[in-house]
C-alpha cells in the first residue's frame, strides 16, 4: 500500500508527516493526507498537483490537506473537488482532527534511519518575503521535558542520528519559563542520553547562535560537523529590504570563526536570486557570498512573489531574469562542493546507512555503500572517487 502522508518543504512538515501517519491509522475510514508547503508560489502549486494525484491513487480514500498552503489559504484546498477537508496547522498534531486514535507516545515509531524531531513552530520575525509566520503564528518553544520524552521515544525506535527541527530553531525558548536559548536545549538532550551517536540542526539564523551552542557546534563530536544557515542574501542592501538581522560581514564572519574553531565543518545556506530591486551588484554578491562563506550545500529559490508579503508590493525583476540568476548561484554552490567532495576523499569517515543504499557522514557528504550495508548501521568508509555525486 503506498505511503498515506505526502510531505512537502521542510523538515518541520516531515516531523510531523511521521505524527500524522499514526494518528491516521486508527480511522474507520482509509485516509490520506497532503502536508503542504507555501514557502513559494511553486511550492503552493506542487501542493495541488500532489493532492491531484494522490486523489487518482486513492479514488476511495478520505483526502484531507494540511500544512501552511492549506492553513494560509484553506479556500483554494476546500474548493478543489479532489479535497475532502483542510485541517489547520495549529490542529494538525490534535488526533481529534484526523478523527483517529490518539499518536502512541513518548513518540511515533521513525521511519527514518535519523528522526527529525520538532523542538520549535512558528516565527516572531517579519522577512519580507515570507509568508510561513500566516501559515504557522507567533513562535511556539516545546519544553525541554517534551522534547526529551520523544528524543527518547526515537532512540528506543534504535534511530541513530536526531535532528532538531522547526520553523525559527534558533529562536527555540524566548516563550519559555526564563527564555533558555537553543544550547541550553541540546546540551540537556546531550547530557540525558549519553549513549546517541548522532545530533543534527536544521536550519540556523547565524544572529541567534548563542554562545554554549556555538561552543557545542565546534567542540562537541556527537553534534554534527554541519551548520545550515538561513542567509538568504549576500549583498546588505538586499538584506535590509529582507529585514533579514544580519549583515554580510557577520554572516562571512560566522562562517570564518565556525571553520577556525572545527575545521571540518560543512556550511550550507539557503539563498534566494532575483529578490525584488535586485542589480547586477547584488547578484553579483549574491553569487560571490558563496565562496566568501564557503557554501558546500546550498538550497537556491528563485523568487516568487507571495501575495500578501511586502516584496510581493517592490519593484519585482522579470522572471526569466530571476531563473538565470538562480541558475548562477546555483553553478557557484557546485562548484564550491565539488572541490569539498574531491578533498574528502582518502579520508575516513563514520555514514550513517540510509534505506536507498546510500548514506551520509557528520559533514553531511553523500555516499554509495558497500552492497548489503543493513539501514541505520554507521560504517566507516574511505572514499577513492566520486561518481554521480556520490564519495564511494
Amino acid at each position: 500500500m503506498s505511503d498515506p502522508v505526502v510531505t512537502l518543504g521542510c523538515r518541520l512538515n516531515l516531523a510531523e508527516s511521521e505524527a500524522i501517519r499514526a494518528m491516521i491509522a486508527g480511522a474507520e475510514r482509509r485516509t490520506v493526507v497532503v502536508n503542504s508547503c507555501a514557502v513559494t508560489a511553486e511550492a503552493v502549486r506542487q501542493s495541488r498537483r500532489a493532492v491531484r494525484r494522490l486523489r487518482a491513487a486513492n479514488p476511495d480514500a478520505r483526502l484531507l490537506v494540511t500544512g501552511c498552503a492549506a492553513t494560509i489559504d484553506p479556500d483554494e484546498f476546500i474548493a478543489m473537488p479532489e479535497v475532502d477537508g483542510v485541517v489547520a496547522n495549529a490542529a494538525k498534531l490534535e488526533a481529534a482532527a484526523w478523527q483517529a486514535r490518539p499518536a502512541p507516545r513518548p513518540a511515533p515509531p521513525t521511519r527514518h534511519t535519523r528522526a527529525f524531531v520538532p523542538v520549535q513552530t512558528g516565527c516572531d520575525h517579519a522577512c519580507t518575503f515570507c509568508i510561513i509566520p500566516e501559515g504557522r503564528g507567533k513562535s511556539v518553544s516545546q519544553p525541554i521535558v517534551d522534547v526529551l520524552r520523544v528524543v527518547e521515544g526515537h532512540l528506543q525506535a534504535d534511530a541513530r542520528e536526531v535532528v532538531l527541527t522547526g520553523v525559527d530553531v534558533t529562536g527555540w525558548g524566548a516563550d519559555l519559563p526564563g527564555s533558555p536559548r537553543l544550547g541550553d536545549l541540546v546540551a540537556a538532550i546531550l547530557r540525558a542520553f549519553p549513549a546517541l551517536p548522532r545530533l543534527r540542526l536544521s536550519s540556523l539564523d547565524g544572529v541567534e547562535i548563542d554562545g554554549l551552542l556555538f561552543e557545542l557546534i565546534t567542540g562537541e563530536a556527537r553534534v554534527m560537523p554541519h551548520v545550515h544557515l538561513s542567509l538568504q542574501a549576500g549583498h546588505d542592501l538586499t538584506l535590509k529590504r529582507m529585514k533579514r538581522r544580519h549583515t554580510r560581514a557577520e554572516a562571512v564572519s560566522l562562517s570564518e570563526r565556525l571553520r577556525a574553531a572545527r575545521p571540518e565543518i560543512a556550511i550550507g545556506a539557503d539563498l534566494i536570486a532575483g529578490f525584488p530591486t535586485e542589480d547586477d551588484a547584488m547578484h553579483a554578491a549574491n553569487v560571490a557570498i558563496v565562496a566568501d562563506c564557503g557554501i558546500v550545500h546550498g538550497h537556491v529559490f528563485p523568487y516568487s512573489p507571495r501575495p500578501g508579503t511586502p516584496a510581493a508590493r517592490m519593484p519585482q525583476v522579470p522572471p526569466p531574469l530571476v531563473r538565470e540568476r538562480a541558475a548562477e548561484v546555483r553553478a557557484a554552490v557546485a562548484a564550491t562542493r565539488a572541490r569539498w567532495l574531491e578533498g574528502l576523499i582518502g579520508q575516513t569517515r563514520e555514514v550513517l546507512a540510509e534505506r536507498d543504499g546510500t548514506g551520509h557522514s557528520p559533514e553531511f557528504a553523500p555516499y554509495r555503500l558497500p552492497e548489503g550495508t543493513a539501514p541505520g548501521e554507521i560504517v566507516s568508509l574511505t572514499p577513492t572517487r566520486i561518481r554521480e555525486g556520490l564519495l564511494e
